[in-house]
């Protein structure tokens, strides 16, 4: 019988990478767009910089999502080889070892042989996984899934303050964009403080608190060099 309950755990590989990528998006752009704005009197370089902030942040956070999961992935694939060789080579020595783990953790040493022996019987190798290496089927590794949720939750983020550069007068395009990207975060933080199960408002503070610095450094950069890009 299938296990009726979900739990927070089910979706984190995808909501970290999701809620990562959405923020990065989001205070990048908003940031970039800020900066340059303020060292310009035209929309097309805020324009150009805030396309080319959304794509190749999409595509660097694909990437750098891509290449750190499938680290962890390559990791547990080769602790999971090696375990297989071990119970294909020394089964008792590996039975004895799960023996010892479920003691550890309170079972009587001849209840933790019956739990040993059955887990082995039914899925050696799992068992292992699970309770030697601690890797789970709902937590591994899914480099693809990661980064393809990255890049599209970067586009989502960034498409807001993209949105703004196309349709304000850039008389009033950063203090608009700096108000409503905050807005943004601190919806986007107090939904991820709920997802994870964490409190909201902690979430909500600490997203804004950092979108802002970035903000603020970037147009300050803008109003000190005043560089046309």
């Amino acid at each position: 019988m299938a296990h009726p309950e979900r739990h927070r755990t089910d979706s984190i590989g995808w909501l970290r990478a999701a809620v990562l990528g959405a923020n990065d998006g989001l205070i990048s752009t908003s940031s970039l767009v800020v900066g340059v704005a303020a060292a310009q009197t035209e929309r097309a370089p805020v324009l150009l910089a805030a396309v080319a902030g959304l794509v190749a942040g999409a595509l660097s956070m694909a990437a750098g999502e891509y290449v750190s999961v499938s680290s962890q992935s390559d990791t547990e694939n080769a602790d999971l080889a090696r375990e297989r060789n071990e119970l294909a080579t020394m089964p008792e020595h590996e039975l004895a070892e799960l023996t010892g783990i479920y003691v550890h953790r309170g079972l009587t040493p001849d209840l933790a042989r019956q739990v040993a022996q059955q887990l082995t019987a039914k899925d050696a190798l799992s068992a292992h996984a699970r309770d030697e290496l601690g890797i789970h089927e709902l937590t591994r590794a899914r480099p693809i899934q990661a980064a393809l949720a990255s890049a599209a939750a970067f586009a989502v983020g960034a498409a807001p303050p993209l949105l703004l550069v196309i349709v304000l007068p850039l008389t009033t395009l950063s203090s608009v964009v700096m108000g409503v990207s905050l807005a943004l975060l601190v919806g986007l933080g107090a939904l991820a403080g709920h997802l994870g199960g964490a409190s909201k408002m902690r979430g909500a503070v600490r997203v804004a608190f950092w979108g802002a610095v970035a903000m603020a450094a970037t147009a300050l950069v803008g109003k000190l060099f005043g560089a046309v890009v």
